[in-house]
């Protein structure tokens, strides 16, 4: 519980609470309204706690399975600090201009992005020696460009599992690709924007640095710690797979040993079985001898089988 105070005493003093003018407001946001002062509707707090809780731990786990989550805001106010955030999580953001397509049209943008890449590695390779001094610049302008949209995105091999959005009402492009690709979605919604559109709604001040800026970085957390949890259990699993080895090496070790002692006590003896060894012993049926006629003595009598 004193967590939870703490928690929303801080959203207090960043001025989460604060959404639009009551013309402007959703009906659909009632449910987080806690009440109206100055025609400006107050944001129950309690909700918005519970809701950021729900959505760090959704993260949390998504985060923890491996899976890759995409932060976006192209509000002037977000840029820089969602931005900062996505980079300190390793993570793809879009904090530019969302490219109409970026998800559902994702390999003619993974075009564009090794075309960046190929760029990038042309101009800094010795082969841009041989380029004209136009040529270059244009080249140069042409990378800047396409890094200034793409380059959150360069290492995003696969879509992501997951978007968070910054004011959903504004990236309403990025929400419709997301759903129509099955992408969970978790949203600032403030009082003018529907909950409903987003999987996980977090309802709050979507325009005021402060408000964005400790939202943002309590998601942040919760995903670096889902993927300190995903590193720690990898190393769990490697000292396991290494005692497995050694247990495994030292067993073919013993069988080796077994296998030369047994050699060396087989050494010498009759490769035949006695088993299936036939009729006179291991060495094959005793032949009897025959005397020869040169033993014969004299005087007896030819019994021998030679010519009468």
């Amino acid at each position: 519980m004193e967590a939870n105070t703490s928690l929303q005493q801080q959203l207090l003093d960043a001025g989460v609470h604060f959404g639009h003018l009551k013309k402007k407001w959703n009906p659909k946001m009632l449910p987080y309204i806690f009440a109206e002062k100055k025609g400006i509707h107050i944001i129950d707090l309690n909700k918005t706690v519970d809701h950021l809780q729900e959505s760090a731990a959704a993260l949390k786990q998504i985060a923890k399975s491996g899976k890759k989550i995409m932060f976006v805001a192209t509000k002037k106010q977000a840029k820089e600090i969602v931005s900062e955030c996505a980079k300190r999580v390793n993570m793809p953001y879009a904090t530019e201009r969302w490219l109409g397509g970026m998800l559902t049209n994702f390999n003619t943008v993974r075009k564009s992005v090794k075309k960046m890449q190929s760029i990038d590695k042309l101009l800094n390779d010795s082969s841009a020696e041989s380029l004209t001094k136009k040529e270059r610049l244009t080249l140069g302008r042409d990378k800047d460009k396409m890094e200034k949209v793409l380059g959150g995105i360069a290492q995003m091999g696969r879509l992501p599992s997951a978007l968070f959005l910054v004011d959903i009402s504004v990236e309403h492009i990025a929400l419709a690709e997301a759903k129509r690709l099955g992408i969970v979605t978790f949203g600032v919604v403030d009082t003018n924007s529907d909950p409903n559109k987003v999987d996980f709604a977090i309802p709050a001040n979507d325009d005021a640095t402060k408000s964005i800026a400790i939202i943002t970085n309590y998601i942040t957390a919760a995903i670096a710690e889902g993927l300190a949890e995903r590193q720690a259990s990898k190393d769990d699993e490697d000292v396991v797979d290494d005692n497995g080895s050694e247990n495994e090496a030292r067993v073919r070790r013993l069988e080796q040993e077994a296998q030369s002692e047994g050699g060396r006590n087989r050494r010498g003896r009759s490769p035949i079985d006695p088993a299936t060894a036939p009729s006179g012993g291991p060495q094959g049926p005793v032949k009897r001898r025959v005397p020869s006629n040169n033993n014969r003595r004299p005087g007896a009598p030819n019994t021998g089988g030679g010519a009468r």
